[in-house]
């Protein structure tokens, strides 16, 4: 793999635009070989003479010597003179920081003009990779800072929690207080270990290990953070307290009890009193209580308390630890690119000015600093001691991403699925035609009864089928939707995974009608009439039981995202809406058909004679207000959660969204309305409104879509009519979205609208195409709405996810 493509398939997907522009210095390169090659060309000379054999420029370098003599020369010699290209150098500017700039020395040769702009692009690209470098080193302090505090807080409400009696006390006190025991001569914590010989009775073997453990105790607690003149990022003082456990204090002598409480600093208590708790859990009676009251709670010294505050940092450690790695990798990977980069250009032009620049790159900020490495390793060793127990190897399995890998059974057997589908569909189709089932007359009546049953399964399969989809490009456009989607790394589906799924319920789906069809058929099997209608509701029962199967089957963690997810909407207000929440909720209202399917399942098998497959129930007024009703509760979820975002983040943009989905909710109220007055006089006034309402709620929405949650028709955009930063060269796709989303739409329609039977399909079968087409509008939406938020995240260079602090500090300057 050549290294442009390494690099890009490296980057941080949010941070692209920080990296150093590899391709386009390339492309100047390209102007500085093309020039060359057509001056020699022009030229005369033997390498002009057509067949002539070519040679590699640098093979008519003058020969430095086998014994590198010019590598040696002194600084300042006439030989390092004369092959000087560049000088390097930091200027400063009134009112602006200092940026590197390269002056080239050959601009008079042939070409030089061409080599003049690399420089001036190469000093572009480097300034901007280290001020980018530096800013993000600065913010990773600021955040060590804040988990420095936590921990300090932590380490003191573990004293309080493991030790109830424990009061702080003054300096005065602590030798007849401090659940320590005391000592004689307490030594500082500076001071370097003093090995003495120790007491009488104790052999070599535990003089030896008391003076190890005084040596590291010291050690642990002289080691900083990281090298700052700060004394908050101190390190985290580790407390040895004796009421860990009678058993292991047992297994301790008296004489190392004492030399390691001489040791130990024990961590100020103070700072209890200045912080307040925020490790509720986000639950419906959290919500309501802090609607109620302030969100800030006073510490209780719980276990409960403890075991949420451990497990808000330890989340808190984990994301900073994927922060300092990909800072880390980023600025690897520029000095490498740079290195690269300089090393063509050698190349190319047959001279030596990479030494130079490598000089200046490796003496920067970007190429000299250690500061994120050292907060690697003491977040390393600090996570470990806390979080670990010192267990090196979970501590860092916790730190470290779990990495996808993909497997060869998941291809096998989705192709084997998608075999069997085939099979299935064809084997349905020669069925119906042998048998001249549509000139049966049941026909109307299993179209009415049984084929609702089954369109459910039709409607989840395309979703799920286009959603795979999704994830196929957006993988392929570096798209980083499991981090906008909020999926823990290393559980998210893969495209594979998806249609693995995706065939698999189209087998159970497609089987089940089948022999539904032949028990109907079969007079063998006539008589078991009961079972015939009774094999929709079993595979509902066995789609259900997989999707809340508690063992670690069929993707567990992305079922039980699913389902918390669903439980998020359901209770839309009572939970702070995240991506993931409104996400799902934006596909359920292009599920309607599906939830009507499923009224109608409970409404077939309770209310109806499913054995004579008995739909009168379909013709009562009540079943009609639920058939609107089941339609509005999705849009009801919506509107609450962005009524919710509203309030919270104080956001107009939310405020009108909710008006959104709000006329869509009554668009379908005055729907139903107009359906229970269609024969009565006034029946003229009530069409029309339900004709006008949906003809704002279609035009609402379609310039939403396109406009705010797609970002297009930007007039003074880089690319008119669209947006600045497009992820699909080809521009007509978009165009062609566009227009797609808008015909789509007004099919959507059907939704307030009643659709007649077409001229070819029966009207079950009609409704079943347009709710497939609005599914398929919603996996065009899908691909768009998430290319736009994760444009928006580069755009601001958001590459993390916000971990709430469990402490919350009154006084910043208690520290």
């Amino acid at each position: 793999m050549k290294f442009g493509k390494e690099l890009t398939s490296q980057m941080v997907p949010e941070w692209q635009g920080a990296y150093m522009d590899y391709n386009n210095l390339k492309k100047l390169l390209k102007d500085i070989l093309r020039f060359r090659q057509q001056n020699m060309v022009s030229g005369s000379g033997p390498t002009a003479r057509r067949g002539a054999l070519k040679r590699r420029s640098t093979l008519y370098r003058a020969f430095s010597g086998l014994t590198n003599r010019y590598n040696n020369v002194r600084a300042g010699s006439p030989h390092e003179s004369d092959d000087e290209v560049i000088l390097v150098g930091s200027v400063q500017q009134e009112g602006s920081e200092n940026y590197y700039q390269t002056t080239f020395l050959r601009s008079s040769d042939a070409g030089g003009e061409y080599e003049f702009m690399y420089f001036r692009a190469l000093d572009r690209e480097f300034n901007k990779v280290l001020k980018f470098y530096e800013e993000k080193v600065q913010e990773v302090k600021v955040v060590a800072e804040e988990l420095s505090k936590q921990m300090e807080a932590l380490i003191a409400l573990r004293i309080k929690v493991e030790n109830p009696g424990s009061e702080q006390r003054s300096p005065s006190e602590t030798s007849s207080t401090c659940p320590w025991p005391p000592t004689s001569k307490p030594v500082a914590p500076m001071d370097p270990p003093k090995f003495s010989p120790g007491p009488k009775g104790i052999t070599c073997v535990e003089l030896f290990d008391m003076n190890c453990a005084r040596f590291l105790v010291l050690f642990n607690l002289s080691m900083p953070l990281y090298m700052s003149q700060s004394p908050r990022m101190e390190v985290i003082h580790e407390v040895e307290m004796t009421s860990e456990g009678t058993s292991r204090d047992e297994q301790i002598t008296t004489e190392n009890r004492k030399l390691n409480a001489g040791q130990f600093k024990p961590a100020s208590l103070n700072v209890l009193g200045h912080v307040t708790l925020n490790v509720d859990p986000e639950t419906p009676v959290s919500t309501l209580k802090n609607v109620l009251m302030s969100s800030k709670s006073d510490l209780s010294f719980s276990t409960e308390e403890l075991r949420r505050v451990e497990e808000k940092l330890r989340q808190a450690f984990a994301e900073f630890y994927q922060q300092l790695r990909f800072l880390k990798s980023y600025c690897f990977l520029n000095t490498l690119a740079f290195s690269k980069i300089m090393k063509k250009y050698d190349k190319i032009t047959s001279r030596n000015a990479s030494r130079s620049y490598l000089d200046m790159v490796d003496k920067s900020y970007l190429g000299s600093s250690e500061e994120v490495n050292k907060l690697i390793e003491r977040l390393e060793v600090s996570f470990i001691k806390h979080f670990a127990n010192g267990n090196r190897r979970n501590g860092m399995k916790s730190l470290r991403p779990k990495h996808k890998k993909e497997r060869h059974q998941t291809t096998f057997f989705l192709g084997l699925f998608t075999g069997c589908s085939i099979a299935l569909v064809i084997g349905i189709m020669v069925s119906i035609h042998l048998r001249k089932l549509l000139d049966n007359p049941g026909r109307e009546q299993y179209m009415e009864a049984i084929f609702p049953l089954y369109s459910l399964f039709g409607y989840i399969f395309l979703h799920i089928l286009m959603y795979g989809a999704n994830t196929y490009y957006w993988k392929r456009y570096s798209v980083n939707y499991p981090f906008i989607l909020g999926f823990k790394p290393g559980t998210e589906l893969g495209f594979r995974e998806i249609f693995l799924v995706a065939t698999g319920l189209s087998v159970l789906a497609l089987a089940a009608a089948l022999s539904n069809l032949d028990m109907e058929m079969d007079r063998r099997t006539a008589k078991f009439q009961t079972v015939t209608e009774l094999v929709p509701l079993g595979l509902v029962a066995l789609v259900l039981l997989i999707t809340f199967c508690p063992f670690n089957i069929i993707y567990r963690s992305s079922r039980f995202f699913l389902i918390r997810c669903a439980w998020h909407c359901i209770l839309a207000p009572l939970y702070k809406v995240t991506m993931p929440d409104f996400f799902l909720a934006d596909q359920l209202t292009s599920q309607v058909q599906a939830l009507r399917c499923i009224q109608f399942y409970i409404c077939y098998y309770t209310l109806g004679d499913f054995t004579k497959r008995s739909v009168t129930f379909v013709t009562g007024h009540t079943y009609k207000i639920f058939i609107i009703v089941v339609a509005i509760i999705p849009f009801l979820w919506r509107v609450l959660q962005c009524l919710r975002r509203f309030f919270e983040e104080k956001d107009s943009s939310q405020g009108v969204n909710s008006l959104k989905y709000f006329s869509t909710v009554v668009a379908l109220v005055l729907r139903t309305v107009y359906e229970q007055r269609r024969r009565e006089r006034d029946e003229s006034f009530w069409r029309i409104l339900a004709t006008s309402s949906s003809g704002v709620t279609t035009i609402f929405n379609t310039y939403w879509d396109i406009v705010i949650d797609w970002g297009l028709l930007r007039r003074n955009s880089n690319n008119p009519w669209l947006r600045d930063k497009l992820l699909v060269s080809n521009k007509a796709v978009y165009f062609v979205a566009i227009v797609v989303n808008i015909l789509l739409r007004l099919v959507w329609m059907q939704l307030v609208l009643d659709i007649e039977d077409g001229p070819f399909l029966h009207k079950k079968a009609m409704i079943a195409l347009v709710a497939a087409l609005e599914i398929l509008r919603r996996g065009i939406w899908n691909f768009f709405r998430m290319e736009n938020e994760h444009l928006n995240n580069v755009g601001k260079y958001r590459a993390f996810k916000h971990v709430p602090l469990p402490f919350h500090y009154a006084d910043e300057k208690i520290m």
